[in-house]
């Protein structure tokens, strides 16, 4: 946790939050929050939670949406323990990023232990048969298995993205 700091993480509003000022040093990541994650929230295509250690500043953020997989890009491993549906709702973690200023501080951990939770609580409300996420690169890949993400077959769609998944039988093991 940043320097035992006090930490919020709530929902990203545009007139409370200084999403200008925010720098992770990856210009997609920045751009988003920048740009278009207050209309993506308007548009209901993606809810942004922002990590303020000292408002009006954010530390950090994350993105959560409703998503779906097709059964068969799961591997056998994943897929023996759902249900064998053409396609499987799930959660996507669209973007996690830590500030530059607060890296190294495990504030990403924070971020990301924040999604799982608040997806395993949907998950009782709106079903998802777990977490979802596209790593950008090999670093992220990384940090995102180290907490039990498989990665799943690949699609066309993805680019060079490595697609990873959580069953949320694991997240509830978790918590």
């Amino acid at each position: 946790m940043p320097e035992s700091r006090p930490i919020t993480i709530e929902l990203l509003d545009r007139k409370l939050h200084d999403r200008a000022a925010f720098s992770c040093g990856v210009p997609a990541l920045d751009v988003y929050l920048h740009r278009q994650a207050a209309q993506d929230m308007e548009k209901h295509a993606a809810v942004v939670y922002v990590a303020v250690i000292e408002p009006p500043a954010i530390a950090g953020y994350y993105t959560l949406s409703q998503f779906s997989i097709d059964f068969v890009h799961l591997p056998d491993t994943l897929a023996k323990r759902l249900p064998r549906y053409p396609v499987v709702p799930a959660t996507l973690l669209g973007r996690l990023a830590v500030a530059s200023a607060f890296r190294g501080q495990r504030l990403g951990e924070t971020l990301l232990f924040d999604a799982l939770h608040r997806s395993l609580v949907q998950s009782t409300h709106i079903a998802s048969s777990g977490v979802i996420v596209d790593a950008k690169d090999p670093q992220a890949a990384a940090f995102y298995s180290k907490y039990g993400f498989t990665p799943i077959l690949q699609t066309s769609r993805q680019g060079t993205n490595q697609r990873l998944f959580l069953p949320m039988q694991t997240i509830q093991q978790m918590f």
